[in-house]
């Protein structure tokens, strides 16, 4: 229970779990399959569905970046020593809300990056990044005075594990914090229970706040503040006192409604403490490296044919005429897309099949209301001109 604000704002202690070395290595053969399926990702640098991400998702590595406001807000919460220290980034993105939480201080700014090209960007804001897996870096504990992390909001895939990448980032990064060290949590509301033991055990003065921009309301977001614990404080925790903490998390889970939503003026604040540069070692594939030498790669030639399926094509007139049904389906299988016309109205054509949900209500004679969806396909024709016109018919 946090003494100030006398919510039950856990407290967390530290488990020292040591993540297994099978987990790096599901991890990194995510990555390389996402590698050979995306090729030239590089040069190019929806809606919450219960917590696994979508493939739009996923092929972008769950990046959601924090909105500025947001992170305007947590750097209201705190204060930064005269003195030099280090703060840490997990899945620092492009660093923009990373260096805005760190900004104005005197701050040595460490982050890890998986993609390549935001890895780059990372890189003008951030003093230190590794470009790959963050569970391959190899990193002093107590070493840093913050760490933000606002991990990929997804499951882990492997053989044996399938946790929720939220509880696992912050497990296995939560080691780097020093004792008195500040805890910066951007989880959806509904992980807090997934997290609990974790911020029951490793932190004090915990706090919780909801997020309020449009983009963090979408994803249900909280910020969780809290100090690491020292070794002595973490082996004095009740279990009493953890317990009870993971019921109160678990409950929020279900309802964030009692939560306080997160304000620029308030009426505490977390003191970063100093530290010392710190010193890593990235001990991963060199993702980078992989990619660009796919391409001569024979293995890679022969199950490109099943990981890339060639288009497929038709050729030739039909035996009989189409009918309207006929190039309806033909145009929703994608069999009619292409580039036509000529000039000024040369333009690209795709079709695509969208289902759509109709609500609507019934009402019996005895007045029970009754709700009810109604599915339904659509059919949308977008259109890309060569002058730059777009146009969407449906």
């Amino acid at each position: 229970m946090c003494a100030r604000c006398k919510r039950s704002c856990e407290s967390v202690g530290d488990h020292q779990t040591r993540e297994p070395e099978s987990r790096a290595h599901n991890f990194a053969q995510q990555q390389i399959h996402l590698l050979l399926t995306r090729r030239g990702r590089r040069r190019n640098p929806s809606a919450w569905k219960g917590g696994t991400t979508r493939i739009s998702g996923k092929l972008k590595l769950g990046f959601y970046p924090l909105p500025l406001a947001e992170a305007k807000r947590i750097r209201s919460f705190l204060r930064f020593p005269a003195g030099p220290c280090s703060a840490l980034d997990p899945c620092v993105g492009e660093g923009t809300a990373f260096g805005q939480i760190t900004s104005d201080s005197n701050v040595l700014r460490y982050g890890v990056e998986l993609d390549a090209s935001r890895a780059e960007q990372a890189r003008t804001v951030t003093d230190c990044v590794i470009q790959g897996s963050c569970f391959d870096v190899h990193c002093p504990v107590d070493a840093f005075s913050l760490l933000y992390v606002n991990p990929p909001y997804d499951f882990e895939l492997s053989e044996g594990h399938n946790e929720r990448m939220e509880r696992i980032f912050l497990e296995h990064t939560s080691r780097w914090l020093k004792p008195g060290g500040v805890l910066i949590l951007v989880i959806p509301a509904e992980r807090m229970v997934d997290c609990s033991r974790t911020l029951a055990l490793q932190f004090s003065d915990v706090r919780i706040f909801r997020l309020t921009e449009p983009e963090s309301i979408l994803y249900h977001q909280v910020v969780i503040f809290g100090l690491r614990r020292t070794r002595r404080e973490r082996d004095r925790v009740p279990d009493r006192e953890i317990q009870n903490s993971c019921q109160y998390l678990a409950g929020l889970s279900h309802d964030s409604n009692p939560l306080p939503s997160l304000l620029s003026d308030p009426e505490v604040h977390y003191v970063v403490p100093q530290s010392e540069p710190v010193t890593w070692v990235y001990r991963g594939l060199p993702l980078d490296e992989i990619e660009d030498l796919l391409s001569a790669s024979s293995a890679y030639r022969q199950s490109r044919r099943v990981l890339l399926g060639s288009p497929v094509t038709i050729m030739g007139r039909p035996l009989t005429p189409l009918h309207g049904g006929h190039v309806s389906l033909l145009c929703s299988a994608g069999m009619l897309d292409g580039i036509f016309g000529n000039g000024e109205n040369r333009h690209i054509a795709h079709w695509q099949t969208i289902k759509t949900v109709d609500h609507f209500e019934e009402t019996a004679d005895d007045g029970t209301l009754t709700m009810r969806d109604r599915e339904r396909f659509t059919h949308r024709l977008s259109l890309v001109f060569a002058d730059g016109r777009r146009a969407t018919l449906s």
